[in-house]
């Protein structure tokens, strides 16, 4: 556990944290802006996103926490490869079971449907040398927590997880519009590198560990 003069720490992911995690993440859903407002079911951003890491990689799952709470995390897996097959084959299957169908008309699909209709198909962005990065990692912190170099703590303290497990390599995904978040990788020495499926429309970064 780690914490600077605000009394924010660094923690592993505890279970109790799932509900506050999973609101970070619809809190920063919209290219790091909040995204509450587009979705009739506040869950479905964290079961795409937050779920499959807290059940197929707990350890590699932190919590910031600060005087109000879990104010953000940086989550990982170790092997992509594996991490995607399990999310495919395990995870989403009995996820799917309860959830409804996206709308029958594309056209007039909101946010909840474009969602329901990719967790059916679902993108999975990896770089075109995977072997060289085979790890993956997101981080997400509400706006209390911003500004004060807790994601590079958070990042820090993944990083340093993933060089514990042996990883090569790192790679994430964000959104080409996301300046903000595109600056703060970047400063941490990751780079652009090509996606094995370039229309995706994700921005790839990546960086060799450790």
């Amino acid at each position: 556990m780690s914490g600077p003069p605000d009394g924010a720490t660094v923690r592993g992911y505890r279970p109790a944290d799932r509900e506050a995690l999973y609101a970070v993440c619809l809190a920063t859903g919209a290219d790091g802006q909040d995204a509450s407002g587009a979705f009739r079911d506040p869950q479905l951003l964290g079961h795409r996103y937050v779920g499959p890491y807290l059940d197929l990689e707990p350890r590699l799952a932190f919590t910031l926490e600060d005087a109000h709470g879990p104010c953000g995390y940086v989550l990982g897996a170790a092997d992509s490869e594996r991490f995607y097959r399990a999310f495919l084959d395990a995870w989403l299957p009995p996820l799917l079971a309860r959830l409804p169908e996206p709308g029958p008309e594309p056209a007039r699909w909101g946010e909840d449907d474009r969602l329901l209709a990719e967790l059916r198909a679902p993108t999975l962005t990896v770089p075109a040398d995977l072997g060289a990065y085979p790890a993956h990692l997101h981080v997400d912190l509400l706006p209390r927590a911003q500004g004060r170099g807790h994601g590079r703590r958070m990042v820090q303290t993944l990083l340093a997880a993933l060089v514990g497990r042996g990883c090569a390599g790192v790679h994430l995904g964000v959104g080409p519009r996301n300046r903000r978040a595109i600056a703060f990788y970047r400063a941490l020495g990751f780079g652009e590198v090509p996606p094995a499926n370039p229309d995706a429309g994700t921005l790839l970064l990546a960086r060799a560990l450790p």
